[in-house]
């Protein structure tokens, strides 16, 4: 199985190559200039493993929540170079990527990813990373900090820069969260480890129907 991923969601950007559960990867953290180094960093990445785009067997992309500018340019790159090559695309949620790099990181098992959506804002779900690949337990939010509830039991595990930008989510939650890790943001190894599952269980799209997920409606700032 061969996948490149794309994330440029939040103000990191990677890509990443997943071949035969092996991954390598490209993660900056430039904050601007997505639009600029996503492509260059999927083309080291296939140079370097000697493949072109119509070895892969599927582009993955971080479909949002995050940043409009960055979801539409991952979402863009991953279907132009899917169309370029007749191969199909995997959406991936930003938040399940989170809670992947949560769980791989210390080993999680049940995680509140929870992302900056600015504006006073944040975007988080409730994940079950038990599995394979991380299933949401319940909806994807955009609400106030204050909003945020978490199923049933203890144990949860935090992560995501919404934790950064909004310190009250942890002391509120308290004794729910076994611990809490801010620095988290979506990385592409983790969207590619995450669309290999959603590969083998045929969920692949055609490149047209690759979208991003904004969650916020009104994604224009108006003066």
């Amino acid at each position: 199985m061969k996948i490149l991923a794309l994330d440029a969601a939040t103000e990191a950007c990677s890509a990443a190559l997943l071949r035969d559960g092996e991954v390598d990867e490209r993660y900056e953290v430039p904050g601007r200039g997505h639009a600029e180094r996503l492509l260059p960093m999927a083309d080291e990445l296939l140079k370097e493993a000697g493949l072109a785009l119509r070895d892969l067997d599927a582009i993955a992309f971080g479909r949002g929540p995050g940043g409009f500018t960055g979801l539409r340019i991952a979402a863009g790159l991953a279907q132009g170079l899917a169309s370029g090559c007749g191969r199909p695309v995997l959406p991936v949620s930003n938040l399940a990527a989170v809670a992947a790099a949560a769980a791989r990181h210390a080993g999680a098992v049940r995680v509140l990813a929870c992302m900056d959506a600015r504006m006073g804002q944040v975007y988080w779900a409730a994940f079950d990373c038990s599995g394979a690949a991380p299933a949401a337990i319940g909806p994807e939010h955009l609400a106030a900090p204050a909003a945020i509830t978490l199923p049933a039991g203890d144990a949860w595990f935090g992560a995501g820069h919404g934790f950064a930008a909004y310190p009250e989510i942890a002391a509120r939650l308290g004794p729910a969260l076994a611990g809490v890790d801010p620095g988290v943001l979506p990385r592409a190894q983790d969207i590619a480890r995450i669309a290999a599952v959603e590969l083998q269980a045929g969920r692949a799209l055609p490149a047209a129907r690759g979208l991003p997920v904004y969650l916020r409606d009104d994604v224009v700032h108006r003066r």
